[in-house]
């Protein structure tokens, strides 16, 4: 049997060597105890042992556990602030006073009703459980009060009908309720005990499953006797607290009791007292304090008076007989211990936060001295040396002559001289007629009796006629927007060269450059930037873990006295509204360019422009501003977008006071009828003035007369100067061509073009033409209170009929 055996000429293939693939032992017995010059500049990491590594894991472990259970420990007890639980009925047959009723056991604890009127919250103070709670009330209706109230709140409980679970109001306020973060919640049913006994676990199942889409794996708690609500007082105690990045960093207070007191110069302005609990983090008097919905103020000073709602009360003996004993109620005790205030910090003039919000701009500062000689000089070399250009010309020619020598690009083509022959000849071709006429089928037509409605009478009475054609108008230009994105009709009264004169053409729109601090407008002089915002962030949160901050400690009653306030503050208060106060972070009170990421929501499909006046919840603050709309994208420039679209995620530009991320953001927009809609979604991105929104518009020709690779477009410009004063931009297709204007043809905008293909008759020629785009200065803290979402949506689906 023959065996193949191989020749001389046998591939032979390199042999498998290790490399950096090698395992670390082996690579240290090579080195022979060598380390690497990157090795020795640095501090040798100290290898653990498996056990050390274990030991490690577990205390760190430990610490967190430790660090969970005080945090749990601390919120509602003596030491720490009430435990706040926000009550949100998220149907309109929940009875919320039967809830209060149920919550309000007298012989669980103590309540207290709140001092200013409603009837909505109270404090119930448990010593049995070393607990108290702050229970306070909002309906999904009353939208902005339900998400202010929920920025604040400890936990949320959401109140659920047995049958439906949550109605059409219920189910927009839980979409705006988890676009701004939920806190800790919980879910209770009310009612359930009132359905037949065989009813009711087929209900609970029934709702298990519709709660499963927006709370999954949550249970249910009942809330229909007293022993069910001293079960839900036990799981708010002890469920694990969630957190909202944007609070946690911040000292923020909820206002229990509010007094103003008018200024010598005028009543209309003075000092507010607010009292209530420091949450958060330590509350400075140095720092700027912001009131949800009023803006920005300064703090005089702050006080430590007695704390009106005791865990355990102060108990006095009486000097007649020592085996009686007294307890001291609230209101006594702030009464008989007012010369007890104690007064904690006053504010230093030299450590305060100024409100300064704008830069005030120098007018001689954009001002430009001549350049000296030299300059100019040096300037003139440079652009000879620069504008050095390597030609071939015929032998003997000068440098004048050799400039106007074109290159092998710039040389007209054959297919220039076949046009030239017939270049002023009439192209217009007169179109043919189809001979004969048609004859008019009759149709054959059915007469029907259609009653009257008296439904339709009165809804056309309740039309708005001038808005149905202001919103038809705005769906016109958003379905032309969809269809020729950023084209433009070119104006015929004005020439195009005035016109678009702020424009410029650019080679590429990624890779071109584009100065962002050219041609800035005024009101940038007005704004504050960062020279590098992320590191100044980062710089900020470091220093509120690390260093400790002088002044009220969390959980400390306190009163504060805040200057210059105006007296429409109290009156809110006193209507019933709450009175919120965050503690801002440095450099959070002045203004700058605001950009954040929005998605459309899904519940809204109106148009919505850009620059139309919209209504913020930006993390902690709320306010009005005209935005812009553009492409969120990983460039230097971003395209801007006319309309909010609904596929894509868009960023949204503002002027606005800086934020320091993270934060969620609301959009809300509102409507003639008063009914503030929720129309995006999203976070906040940055604060960069720098982030270039690129504005485009398309500029439309048609062929007229075609050649091999030369054309004559018409159309786009209607005189000759508009075609030499864009002929150095670039021309594209909507089937791919790409070219330039040659030269014009007559007076009336004719011009010769030439691209890198033969086009189609059907094709279109487009010019691209851009500018940068900046913001409206419309910022407004004050947000004007909105219809109730019910009564807005039940009158504008159903008009109001006389049964009778």
């Amino acid at each position: 049997m023959a065996v193949h055996r191989s020749g001389p000429l046998k591939q032979q293939n390199k042999a498998h060597k290790g490399g950096r693939h090698r395992g670390r032992g082996s690579a240290q017995r090579d080195g022979k105890g060598r380390l690497a010059p990157k090795t020795l500049s640095k501090k040798v990491r100290k290898d653990l042992s498996r056990v050390d590594q274990r030991h490690r894991a577990s205390q760190l472990r430990k610490q967190k556990k430790e660090a969970v259970l005080a945090e749990k420990r601390q919120l509602g007890s003596k030491d720490g602030p009430p435990h706040q639980v926000l009550v949100v009925p998220l149907h309109n047959r929940i009875s919320l006073p039967e809830a209060f009723q149920l919550l309000q056991d007298r012989d669980t604890g103590t309540v207290h009703l709140n001092e200013w009127g409603s009837t909505h919250s109270f404090m119930l103070l448990c010593p049995r459980l070393k607990h108290r709670w702050f229970f306070t009330s909002a309906r999904p209706g009353d939208l902005h009060t339900v998400l202010d109230m929920a920025k604040v709140a400890d936990t949320i409980l959401f109140l659920l009908d047995p049958l439906e679970g949550w109605d059409s109001t219920g189910d927009y306020c839980l979409s705006c309720l988890f676009a701004q973060g939920l806190p800790t919640y919980t879910l209770a049913v009310q009612g359930i005990s009132s359905l037949p006994p065989k009813k009711q676990i087929d209900a609970r199942k029934k709702l298990s499953k519709a709660v499963e889409k927006r709370f999954p794996e949550d249970k249910l708690l009942l809330l229909d006797t007293q022993q069910e609500a001293g079960m839900l007082l036990r799981q708010l105690a002890n469920q694990k607290q969630r957190h909202l990045a944007f609070r946690d960093r911040r000292a923020y207070l909820f206002a229990h009791a509010a007094e103003f007191v008018p200024s010598e110069e005028s009543d209309l302005v003075g000092t507010l007292k607010i009292s209530g609990y420091v949450r958060g983090q330590a509350l400075n008097v140095n720092s700027v304090l912001h009131i949800i919905g009023h803006g920005d103020f300064q703090m005089k000073q702050v006080d430590a008076p007695v704390d009106p709602f005791p865990l355990n009360p102060r108990v006095i003996k009486s000097s007649k007989d020592s085996g009686t004993a007294m307890e001291i109620c609230a209101a006594d005790a702030v009464a008989r211990m007012e010369e007890d205030l104690k007064v904690l910090m006053k504010a230093d003039p030299d450590r305060q936060e100024s409100l300064q919000t704008e830069v005030i701009p120098d007018p001689m500062e954009g001002e430009q001295t001549w350049p000296t000689e030299e300059e100019l000089s040096e300037a003139h070399d440079l652009l000879k040396e620069s504008s050095k250009v390597v030609k071939k010309v015929p032998k003997g020619t000068s440098s004048y002559q050799a400039e106007w020598i074109l290159d092998e690009d710039g040389e007209s083509g054959g297919e220039g001289d076949e046009y030239d022959d017939i270049e002023h000849e009439d192209f217009m071709e007169e179109e043919s007629q189809d001979e004969g006429s048609e004859e008019e089928e009759e149709e054959e037509c059915e007469t029907m009796t259609i009653g009257e409605s008296v439904r339709d009478d009165l809804y056309d009475e309740k039309v708005d006629e001038e808005a149905e054609e202001k919103m038809l108008e705005k769906y016109k230009q958003q379905r032309l927007e969809e269809m020729f994105p950023d084209e433009v009709d070119t104006p015929r009264d004005v020439a195009a060269r005035i016109r678009f004169q702020k424009y410029r053409g650019l080679k590429s729109f990624r890779t071109s450059p584009w100065d962002p601090k050219e041609n800035l407008p005024r009101d940038y002089a007005r704004i504050f930037q960062f020279q590098n915002f992320i590191n100044t962030r980062r710089r900020i949160f470091k220093e509120i873990e690390e260093k400790e901050v002088e002044g009220a400690e969390v959980g400390w009653y306190v009163t504060l006295h805040v200057s210059e306030v105006p007296v429409s503050v109290v009156e809110h208060f006193k209507r019933g509204t709450p009175l919120i106060a965050f503690s801002l972070l440095p450099h959070e009170q002045k203004m700058s360019v605001l950009n954040m990421v929005v998605s459309r929501h899904p519940g809204n499909t109106e148009p919505v422009k850009a620059k139309e006046e919209l209504i913020f919840h930006c993390g902690f603050r709320r306010f009005r501003a005209s935005p812009l709309f553009s492409q969120h994208t990983a460039a230097d420039k971003h395209k801007f977008q006319r309309f909010l679209t609904a596929d894509t995620a868009l960023v949204v530009t503002v002027y606005a006071p800086i934020t320091f991320p993270p934060a969620s953001v609301l959009l809300f927009k509102q409507n003639s009828n008063g009914m503030h809609s929720l129309i995006a979604t999203g976070h906040l991105l940055s604060v960069d003035p720098d982030r270039m929104v690129i504005k485009r518009v398309v500029l439309s020709g048609h062929p007229f007369k075609i050649f091999t690779k030369t054309a004559v477009v018409r159309y786009m410009f209607f005189n000759r100067e508009d075609v030499l004063w864009f002929k150095p931009v670039e021309l594209r297709t909507k089937w791919g061509r790409r070219g330039h204007i040659k030269e014009p043809l007559g007076t009336h905008g004719h011009m010769k073009c030439s691209f890198d293909g033969k086009l189609k008759s059907q094709d279109t020629v487009l010019m691209n033409l851009y500018k940068r785009v900046f913001p409206k200065w419309t910022y407004d803290p004050y947000v004007p209170e909105p219809v109730p979402w019910v009564k807005s949506a039940i009158s504008s689906t159903l008009p109001e009929v006389d049964m009778e």
